[in-house]
Order: C-alpha cells, then structure tokens, then sequence
C-alpha cells in the first residue's frame, strides 16, 4: 500500500514534471515568439525610407550660412553644392526637398526630435558624430586651415601665438582647435557662423579664423577678399551625411543614390559648377 501510494506520487510528481516541463517549453516557444515578435518590429521599425516616401519629402537640415556647402544667397534661397546633390537625390526618389536652417549646435537634437530627416552641409566626420548618428560614406575631403586679412604680420601658425582666432561654435573645428597644442596660446571666440567670423576679423575683432578649406577657398574667391591662408593645416577631414542612429533604410537608400548619381557623371557636373573640377570622394 505504502509502494502504491509511493507510486502513485511518484507518477503524478512525474506527470506534473512533463506538463510543467510541456508548460516551460511552451512558454519558452511563446517566448521565443514574443522575442521573434519583439525582434520583427525591432527589425521593422526602421521604417524611415517609408516615411520620407509616405511623406513625399526629405526635410535636410543645414547651417545656412555655410557656402558653398548650403548658405543662403542674395535672392534669399538657400543653394549649395550639398543642396544641389540632395535635389538630385530627391529627383530620383521622386520628392521634395525641403531646405530646413538650424543652429548648428543644435543639429544632433534637432535630428533626434524629428525636426529634420537628415543633417546634410558639409558635416565633418569625427567620433562624437560617428557615436550619435548614423553616418553616410565620405562624399569630399577636406582641411582644416586658419585664414588671416593680407596685411596681417602672422604669417606662419606659431605666429598665431598671442592672437584672437575665431571659430564656428559646435563645429568639428572647435574641437579640433581646442584639443591642440596652440590652444593654449591663443584666445578662441566661438561664434554661430564662418561667414561672421570672416567678417568680425575683417573689422579687426579677430586676428585668424580656424575653419573647412573649402567654405575658405570658395569664399575667397567669390568675394575677392585680400585674405591669406595659412601654410599647413591642423587635421585633414571628410564630409558625410548624417541621419538619426537607427534609420539605416533611408540611409542606404541616399546612399545607393549618391553611387548612381556618380556612375552617370551628375555628382562631377555639380561639383564643377561649385569647384571647378570634381572634388567628390563617392565610389
């Protein structure tokens, strides 16, 4: 009777074990499910191209003020090199391009808040920008080079020693100027803009500006300004596009296009107008 009632136990104990194990492996089956299930919206989510697409438009954002990458001209429109390449884009995605100006300080919360799809203006690639957006491949090079009005006595970057230099504030170049050794030389304002600066140093408010090779030798040339840029430059750069970290779809897709708008020859046509010559990197 006891072996019986052992027995008996000992099954329902084995049986309550195979619909607790049957119950386990379910659960762990609708786990997996509700994992599967998490992971296809996680995958899914990313439904940025579809958005710009159901949208009809790309809302790029710039610094307007940033020729001859995207500024805004006499006529009050804003054009550019980049602006010219992303309608050619929008073209091909059959949408509009929609021209929107941020402080560029602002730009990586701007981009998070859903205000713009893209940051797209002659944006330098460095490490903090890698770590908060989704970064395109390089499209152009570029320096990182001081300027100074032509009758200025600085004629080298030591010379700068002791001198005011102006740089854009929330730029790759004010990091770059602050982590160098002549940062400690010198005394930096950080303004909002290049065009600025060029102008505040014209009026004597600073002795050099820090800033892209390419805003310099384009403005330069189009204003016919009497200024000189220093031999030498502090850090070689890139150009990218940046998009919020998880919009991989929308980010291949400018991508994909950027590739075809350089296989038919469209990104050497507006880099010509722009430079003279076709500067892009694209592959």
């Amino acid at each position: 009777m006891k072996k019986t009632f052992i027995a008996r136990i000992t099954a329902g104990l084995a049986a309550f074990a195979m619909i607790a194990a049957a119950g386990s492996c379910g659960n762990g089956g609708s786990a997996q499910t509700t994992t599967a299930a998490a992971g296809t919206p996680a995958a899914s989510a990313d439904d940025s191209l579809k958005k710009v697409m159901d949208a009809k438009q790309l809302v790029l954002g710039l610094d307007a003020s940033f020729p001859p990458m995207g500024f805004t001209n006499e006529a009050n429109e804003i054009v550019g090199f980049d602006i010219d390449v992303a309608q050619a884009v929008c073209d091909k995605m059959g949408i509009t391009l929609v021209k929107q100006p941020i402080v560029w300080d602002n730009k990586e919360e701007d981009l998070n808040v859903g205000k713009i799809d893209c940051v797209w203006n002659g944006m330098s690639i460095n490490e903090s920008r890698q770590k908060a957006m989704n970064l395109s491949e390089p499209y152009m090079n570029n320096e990182m080079i001081f300027v100074v009005p032509g009758n200025s006595t600085v004629k080298t970057m030591d010379d700068l020693k002791g001198k005011t230099v102006g740089v854009q504030s929330g730029s790759s170049a004010e990091e770059i100027l602050v982590a160098a050794d002549l940062y400690k030389d010198i005394t930096v304002t950080a303004l909002e803009d290049n065009v600025t600066l060029l102008n505040q140093m014209e009026l004597g408010f600073s002795d050099a500006v820090f800033l892209d090779s390419i805003v310099a030798n384009y403005f330069i040339t189009e204003n016919s300004k009497d200024y000189v840029i220093l031999p030498g430059n502090l850090e070689a750069e890139e150009y990218a596009i940046g998009f919020r970290k998880n919009d991989q779809a929308l980010r291949d897709e400018v991508q994909k296009i950027l590739g075809e708008l350089k296989a038919e020859g469209k990104l050497a046509e507006i880099s010509t107008k722009w430079f003279g010559r076709d500067v892009t990197t694209v592959k």
